[in-house]
């Protein structure tokens, strides 16, 4: 599965926390917080690619929320061997961190 995430089109926690429910099929019991966040990203068990989008847009609306948010995706990573996570600019480069994990 592969779920990009534009961060121009979030404009609040809310939001964010929304799409990512919707777009990566988390559960009812899902709530909508970093903490349940990281709980259901290391609960995957097929591979899923994450792509961050617009990341300089989604931390403009979120200020240090967004850092939060990214430090809770690359814990993820690092602890869940089927999830990648790539953070992008709206031209395409890459974000200062890209996390990839394949095996360990």
């Amino acid at each position: 599965m592969r779920f990009v995430l534009d961060g121009a089109r979030i404009a609040d926690r809310a939001a964010l926390h929304r799409a990512l429910a919707e777009g990566l099929r988390f559960p009812e019991w899902y709530g909508g917080n970093l903490d349940a966040l990281h709980d259901c990203l290391t609960d995957i068990s097929e591979p899923v690619e994450i792509e961050i989008r617009n990341t300089c847009a989604l931390e403009a609306a979120l200020g240090g929320y967004a850092r939060a948010f990214r430090r809770a995706l690359t814990d993820s990573a690092a602890e869940n061997e089927n999830l990648r996570v790539s953070f992008r600019e709206a031209d395409g480069s890459l974000s200062l961190i890209q996390y990839t994990i394949y095996e360990r």
